[in-house]
């Protein structure tokens, strides 16, 4: 299994248009970018490739990575930053398929499969895909389950990818704040590699309306406002979920410069073998 972070940046990505913060200014200093949230997966057995989440900047992670376009996708929520990038899929795919839930959201009345077929009607390349929360499935040789995760209003899925002959495990906490239940952290566990979003690192709650959420015991917040797990958040979901690697994605720009590019925040185009 092959895994290349095509995108490692949040809805505005890092460096974010018309931003001159010092966090910007340091990623064009470097050459490094976090685009939207997207993440390629090669079988290399079967030499088919999954695609998790149709990043809006589409076009240019695959003119500037050196993979090739996926055979299926899967889509873990509604999300402009998570989802619009399958109208890319006129003209380059004969058919895509696309999986995704089909648990209906009460605040949407659709599921997140749903929302795709009615928001691509007009794309015959896309088809869609039906799948219970926690009930695997099969795509490009591999056995993935779409898990519950917690990200309101909206409803959204974390993702496990594994390879069922070979064993290698990639764990996605999807958007997600700190409270992931139970049943969802069993199916992520004991990933090889676990990608797990963390927004903004714990201190910038104090700017958040809400503040923070899901405190540690030394009054730590695991949740920045309500929606999403801070850096301290997603290393203790890593740490109990016992992965063998963790990177952290869906980063954003507020990370001070100082801390916007130590380890373990991911950028775009790492490439992990399992």
């Amino acid at each position: 299994m092959q895994v290349t972070l095509l995108g490692t940046g949040d809805t505005t990505g890092t460096p974010t248009p018309d931003c001159d913060c010092d966090t910007c200014r340091e990623a064009r200093d470097r050459g490094v970018e976090r685009s939207r949230f997207s993440v390629h997966v090669r079988n290399e057995r079967t030499d088919e490739a999954l695609l998790i989440d149709a990043s809006p900047d589409f076009r240019h992670q695959f003119l500037t990575q050196e993979v090739g376009l996926p055979d299926e996708a899967v889509i873990t929520h509604v999300h402009f930053d998570h989802l619009d990038g399958l109208g890319n899929a006129y003209r380059l795919f004969d058919d895509l398929p696309v999986h995704a839930a089909n648990e209906v959201d009460p605040l949407t009345d659709e599921s997140v499969a749903g929302t795709i077929r009615s928001k691509y009607d007009y794309l015959d390349r896309v088809t869609v895909h039906d799948h219970a929360p926690l009930e695997p499935f099969e795509t490009c040789g591999f056995e993935v389950t779409l898990v519950p995760v917690v990200h309101p209003p909206m409803l959204c899925y974390g993702v496990a990818v594994e390879d069922p002959e070979t064993g290698a495990k990639l764990a996605l906490t999807g958007d997600t704040n700190y409270d992931v239940p139970d049943e969802s952290r069993a199916v992520l566990a004991d990933a090889d590699l676990l990608l797990a979003e963390a927004l903004v690192p714990a201190h910038l709650c104090e700017h958040h309306p809400l503040g923070g959420d899901h405190h540690d015991e030394n009054g730590v917040p695991q949740t920045f406002g309500t929606k999403h797990m801070t850096r301290e958040g997603a290393l203790a979901l890593a740490d109990d979920l016992d992965a063998a690697e963790t990177r952290l994605v869906h980063v954003s720009h507020f990370y001070p410069a100082e801390e916007a590019f130590e380890e373990p925040l991911a950028l775009d185009g790492e490439q992990y073998r399992l």
